[in-house]
């Protein structure tokens, strides 16, 4: 398995078995070990004598109490009981991790609607009425939960701009974990999160098995010993319906899959006049993305925001100035398949697909599993 070197801040981390704390309740526990991990930092478990496990996930800890396990008198910590169904799973990015290790089942409650779904199993289950839209993340319907007797809900951090909704869930007896894959540093660190389900799910092994299996590829990668400078610069963007341009932020996890796959995201924080550190999106004008991309060595466009490109002639019907990209003139831009979104298990493929680009392999393979060249 590919050992990681770490910074002294991530071994540190890796180390106290806590990401975004580092005095990890524990008190009154008997320690024995702890989950491992490779990649995800921003949880971490650790295993008690009796049976039982404390999670952590940044500020919060809960005791977590299998099958056949009780819990220890004295506990000061939420509860979390093995749950064998009606979970209420508000974060769209985990439900590819549930799937993955064959507990889709286990999930009957979403915040997301039928039409806000790409994953082909998810949308069937919906159809099937296996799984229930309960109104939004903001808005859940309270009575579904109860009447379902649900033992779990997670949700992700936007839940922190409806805290009344988090404490209103956890009144119902409901435990809510805030799950915060998209905080991982590590692109690998997201798909990581499965570990913690199947703990939850008592499918430790099938998740160990899986992220093995999805992971194979990019451990596999023969990257060229050569500088930052001689690597093959990216802009990754899509064009909003107003002409901006929207960009993934330097500190991101599309950013550093480029990275990891052995290119050069051509976008930097001096260039953006932002935070080193900052995640996710952002919007620029037309004229800056020009400025910085004109002479990129590979465009790639992201369809999960403004649709799929099929052709050159549809990237330029959205700006004329796209004809002066060198990316353009030399045939070498691409798009993300609608079926890379929610797809969270596809990180270490979509990250084979960009080294395949990067490295002129992509000339040889008849098709990649996230991205499509459009000329």
């Amino acid at each position: 398995m590919m050992k990681r070197v770490l910074p002294f801040a991530a071994a540190f981390i890796l180390l106290t078995g806590c990401a975004a704390h580092t005095e990890p309740d524990t008190a009154g526990y008997q320690i024995t070990g702890q989950m491992p991990l490779e990649y995800a930092e921003q949880f971490s478990v650790d295993h008690c004598t009796d049976g039982c496990f404390v999670i952590h996930i940044a500020a919060e800890s809960y005791l977590f109490v299998p099958d056949g396990c009780s819990e220890p008198e004295g506990n000061s910590l939420p509860v979390i009981r093995q749950p064998h169904g009606d979970i209420y799973l508000a974060s769209s990015s985990a439900m590819d991790l549930f799937d993955a290790i064959g507990s889709l089942d286990a999930v009957t409650m979403t915040s997301t609607d039928i039409g806000g779904w790409t994953l082909p199993a998810v949308q069937d289950a919906m159809q099937r009425g296996e799984l229930t839209f309960i109104g939004k993340y903001s808005a859940p319907d309270y009575e579904a939960l109860t009447e379902s007797d649900c033992p779990l809900a997670i949700e992700n951090t936007m839940i922190s701009h409806s805290p009344a909704v988090k404490e209103q869930i956890e009144s119902l007896g409901i435990p809510v974990i805030v799950e915060r894959s998209s905080y991982e540093q590590h692109p690998l660190g997201r798909m990581e999160w499965m570990k913690l389900y199947g703990l939850l799910l008592g499918k430790e092994e099938e998740a160990e098995k899986v992220f093995e299996e999805k992971t194979a590829g990019f451990h596999a990668l023969q990257l060229p010993d050569i500088s930052d400078a001689e690597r093959k610069t990216v802009a990754f963007f899509s064009v909003t319906a107003n002409g901006a341009v929207n960009i993934r932020k330097p500190g991101d996890y599309i950013s550093q899959m480029i990275g990891l796959a052995g290119g050069r995201y051509i976008f930097t924080a001096d260039d953006l006049h932002i935070d080193d550190n900052a995640l996710s999106t952002m919007n620029i004008q037309m004229e800056t993305f020009y400025s910085i991309a004109k002479n990129a060595d590979i465009l790639i466009y992201n369809s999960t925001i403004e649709g799929q490109l099929d052709s050159i002639a549809q990237l330029i019907e959205k700006s004329s100035v796209f004809k002066d990209f060198r990316a353009v003139q030399d045939d070498a831009v691409w798009c993300t398949e609608q079926n890379f979104y929610q797809q969270t298990t596809g990180a270490a493929d979509m990250m084979t697909d960009l080294n395949y680009i990067f490295s002129g392999q992509a000339e040889n393979i008849e098709q990649l599993t996230y991205l499509h060249r459009i000329h």
